[in-house]
């Protein structure tokens, strides 16, 4: 049963499952909704939180992330109307917003393929288009040469990398489109599990280089379409 919790003009910020205090509030403060992070949730919890931010916001999707195999299946039955993408681990409920603005979402390799995928529905739950240019590591330097004018015009970029984590600064001294890193925990032992990777790209030589956590591919989507809209906001009038 849901139990509301107002604020003081009476409206309710925050909905009661007895598991979880869903912040239904969040999307009137930041412009979007609460997002569901399913790992550690049972997969009924997923599908209650999910369903309630749906009542709550049922003209645009509401996402949730890091779901297992189990958590789907239950998700695709309880919820006929929510989209699944195996790729990203994840699931979408209602309607996405129009886009506003372009984000390009470079991947080092193949096995950066989830988090990549994770980065892209973000973005597009979040009101922006996504475009994916996959597998131009820097051991073919030559492919990501080849792809370039498919991302300098875009209003932010998200590069995801494992290994060694070098393509953030490639990229980003390609162009001087804002830059948001992702650091994989694609690599062999002493990648640590992405922490090569993490400190690579924290240690950027390439200016405007910002960096998100190991696999947060939520994170840097999030980020990455709050800034392609902004890029496409109506025009002001001047202030006098």
């Amino acid at each position: 049963m849901t139990t509301p919790t107002p604020d003081s003009t009476g409206a309710p910020r925050t909905a009661d499952l007895g598991y979880a205090r869903v912040d239904v509030d969040r999307a009137a403060r930041t412009g979007d909704p609460e997002v569901v992070y399913g790992a550690g949730k049972t997969p009924e919890q997923v599908v209650g939180i999910l369903r309630t931010l749906h009542e709550r916001h049922p003209d645009r999707a509401v996402l949730a992330t890091r779901l297992s195999a189990e958590a789907m299946d239950v998700v695709s039955a309880e919820l006929p109307g929510a989209s699944l993408d195996e790729v990203a681990r994840a699931a979408t409920l209602g309607p996405f917003p129009p886009a506003h603005g372009l984000v390009a979402v470079i991947s080092a390799g193949t096995s950066d393929a989830s988090v990549a995928a994770e980065v892209a529905l973000t973005v597009g739950v979040h009101g922006a288009r996504a475009e994916r240019i996959e597998d131009v590591g820097v051991a073919g330097l030559h492919r990501l040469l080849a792809a370039r004018d498919r991302f300098v015009d875009a209003d932010c970029l998200v590069v995801v990398a494992g290994m060694e984590g070098a393509l953030p600064s490639v990229v980003g001294g390609l162009t001087g489109v804002p830059l948001v890193a992702v650091p994989t925990s694609v690599g062999y032992g002493a990648s640590f599990g992405g922490l090569a990777a993490l400190l690579a790209m924290l240690n950027s030589c390439a200016p405007g280089v910002t960096v998100v956590n190991i696999d947060n591919g939520y994170g840097a989507g999030v980020f990455a379409a709050r800034v392609a809209r902004r890029a496409h906001r109506p025009e002001e009038p001047a202030r006098d």
